[in-house]
């Protein structure tokens, strides 16, 4: 298995409409359209920057990710979602994306 971190840092005052996102749409494109797979969802509690959104995907492979995240980013559904959501605005400054690999030893192969 291939994880993928995703954190997406929020713009000031935007957490609650991101999570809104996630649980009104996004989520339900990527579990029945889509068959994109959830690890998990986090804030930080404390540290650097409370606007964050760390998340984890799980995918069997590249190929896998590339087919499915394509699909997703061009899905003329997703882009109405992501365009009224933001129509006061984006919600997201930047994103930061790590591909992982877990080591011989994780608990999550």
């Amino acid at each position: 298995m291939i994880y993928e971190l995703r954190i997406y840092h929020t713009l000031p005052g935007k957490m609650a409409d991101l999570n809104a996102r996630f649980v009104n749409h996004t989520l339900k494109l990527w579990e029945n359209k889509f068959k994109i797979r959830t690890v998990g969802f986090w804030t930080p509690m404390i540290g650097d920057n409370n606007n964050d959104l760390y998340y984890i995907l799980e995918w069997e492979s590249l190929a896998e990710r590339e087919e499915k995240w394509n699909a997703f980013v061009a899905d003329p559904e997703w882009l109405a979602v992501r365009a009224e959501t933001e129509k006061n605005g984006q919600l997201v400054s930047h994103i930061t994306n790590l591909m992982l690999s877990p080591t011989a030893y994780s608990n999550m192969r």
